[in-house]
């Protein structure tokens, strides 16, 4: 009985070692193709280029949204003209945009957009975290058309898992921000 306990004592201590090597995390390896991008074509008072692996779609109110099946992503647009009411809608983005909060792990300070030349500014906010809404922006003329988006996926966020598609759409949102056009 004691040659057992002192053999099970010797190979307990021989066989561990202080050194742990734990594996690394894997990651999805979510590559997309090259972008290509096609005028919006609508009856909408304004114009953008969109990704050709976009669907976009006419929703009420002068509202649109652009979808990406593969990804299980939407951008939702809203259109609002403007009657002396631009401060109260600027806020109001803002707010909506704040209201994130709750679930994000940091609202980005905004990056600005001025394209003096066709009258459209604005700004676009990245939400980290596991929040409802990735990208947040709005462009405007400031005297008659404002008009708010935000990014949305179909499945349960998970900031870590949608970080590459958040990645791919945030390049087609500053695209359809470069071309806007007012009409």
């Amino acid at each position: 009985m004691i040659y057992r306990i002192t053999f099970l004592m010797i190979l307990l201590l021989t066989s561990c070692s202080d050194e742990f090597n734990p594996k690394p995390n894997a990651y999805l390896s979510l590559e997309y193709p090259e972008n290509t991008y096609k005028k919006l074509e609508s009856e909408l008072p304004f114009s953008f280029e969109h990704s050709s692996l976009s669907v976009a779609k006419s929703t009420k109110n002068k509202g649109l949204n652009i979808s990406y099946p593969r990804m299980k992503a939407r951008i939702n647009i809203t259109y609002k003209p403007i009657k002396n009411n631009l401060r109260g809608l600027l806020l109001d983005t803002e707010k909506m945009t704040y209201r994130h909060t709750i679930k994000a792990d940091e609202i980005k300070a905004p990056k600005e957009f001025l394209n003096f030349a066709k009258k459209v500014f604005g700004s676009i906010y990245e939400i980290t975290g596991n929040s409802a809404s990735a990208i947040q922006f709005h462009l405007t003329d400031s005297t008659n058309h404002f008009l708010v988006g935000a990014l949305y996926f179909e499945v349960k966020p998970n900031y870590d898992s949608i970080r590459p598609a958040i990645s791919y759409i945030r390049k087609d949102i500053i695209k359809l921000m470069e071309t806007f056009s007012w009409e």
